[in-house]
């Protein structure tokens, strides 16, 4: 009875039970007028108690809430029963399973977050540290050799600087969808020759020895960002190869896709690495000093940016092979 519409209801009800049964009485006898009374009196009570029970079932939907607010939500609302009452419990309890999930996704997001800013920190200090020491050195460094050789370490810190922030940085808008990756014809062989260019003085200066296997074939791709995804992973290959080796490109063309494999003959995967190579930051055992491990974790950004896919296959000692599939229809 606290609840006043429930209360105004039980009065209006009462009130014209009441004028109901004098009027009967009046009009048609006392029993007619007895037997409205009775029959009003019953139809209130039965009232009264089945919107009690819906005002206990909503009851129990608002402690549930606030059990949610507070973080207790152990208690599930479901039940078996049909009516718009059961489907408010259905519909409150996919809110709050919803809002719980996403809940721990963004816990889990912001783990991932503070991991990555400890990566980069960690990247970053360890050239700024470097670059620090020999900027004392230069300070009363007299000897004009040693000053250029200063200058030389320097100038290589701050280049890996600007590679690690500009990765960064494409993978941060990778991430936000802030880049629309587009799908156009490009030549797949025009596509290699791009991405293989900024090599060859590499190849030359290590004897590297460069095959390239690629027909006349066009893929769906953003062209730039697909050049950047492969110089990635040729990067990756050299830095794993030792002098004299053979780095090679293929491409192969299919009625579901078109496939382009970079094969190295360096030094391999181990088996552990493998299922973590594309992932930011890591660094396997035969990782270079230099590695900083997030590479391939924008390859495999813009790869999947694209609706394709890439996979590796590996094993120490006898090289590795990266396929990338580029889908002609997307479903």
């Amino acid at each position: 009875m606290k609840n006043r519409e429930f209360r105004n209801m039980i009065i209006a009800g009462a009130a014209v039970t009441l004028i109901t049964a004098v009027c009967s009485g009046i009009f048609l006898g006392l029993k007619t007028g007895a037997a409205v009374f009775l029959t009003g009196l019953v139809l209130i009570v039965i009232f009264i108690v089945y919107t009690k029970k819906r005002y206990e079932k909503i009851d129990k939907l608002n402690d549930y809430l606030v059990r949610v607010l507070s973080e207790n939500d152990d208690n599930e609302i479901l039940d078996q029963e049909e009516g718009e009452l059961s489907i408010l419990k259905t519909n409150i309890y996919k809110t709050t399973s919803t809002l719980k999930y996403q809940k721990e996704l963004l816990s889990d997001e912001k783990k991932n977050l503070a991991a990555a800013i400890a990566d980069i920190s960690h990247q970053l200090k360890t050239p700024l540290t470097s670059m620090m020491v020999m900027n004392d050195l230069l300070v009363d460094e007299q000897d004009d050799n040693k000053r250029t050789e200063f200058l030389k370490t320097q100038s290589s810190q701050l280049n890996r600087m600007n590679w690690l922030i500009q990765t960064l940085l494409k993978l941060s808008k990778l991430d936000a969808g802030t880049i629309n990756l587009k799908r156009e014809e490009v030549s797949a062989a025009e596509l290699i020759e791009e991405a293989v260019k900024p090599f060859e003085i590499q190849f030359d200066l290590r004897n590297i020895s460069f095959k390239s296997d690629v027909s006349e074939m066009n893929i769906k791709c953003d062209k730039n960002w697909t050049v950047e995804a492969i110089q990635n992973i040729i990067k990756n290959c050299i830095e794993h190869m030792d002098d004299g080796g053979e780095l090679s490109v293929s491409a192969v063309d299919t009625n579901i896709f078109t496939q382009i494999t970079v094969r190295d003959t360096g030094c391999g995967i181990a088996k552990d690495d493998l299922p973590h190579i594309f992932e930011r930051f890591y660094k396997g055992k035969n990782a270079g000093k230099d590695s900083v491990g997030i590479g391939l974790a924008l390859s495999k950004s813009i790869i999947e940016g694209e609706q394709g896919e890439i996979s590796v296959e590996s094993s120490e000692g006898a090289g590795t092979k990266f396929i990338i599939k580029f889908f002609k229809t997307l479903i």
